[in-house]
């Protein structure tokens, strides 16, 4: 999931250089929805860990 992310987020940063706005900004969109959800999977594995 974390690569994922990392991958729309090189996607949008290469959007953003060469001038397509709207591409980046569907892109950077995406993957902070992916950071979330993987932040969200990662909490709830780090605490069903310790029981």
């Amino acid at each position: 999931m974390l690569s994922w992310s990392l991958l729309f987020l090189v996607i949008a940063i290469i959007a953003a250089v060469l001038g397509f706005s709207g591409i980046a900004g569907t892109a950077a969109g995406i993957a902070k929805i992916l950071f979330v959800v993987f932040l969200v999977i990662w909490i709830i594995s780090l605490i069903a860990g310790r029981r």
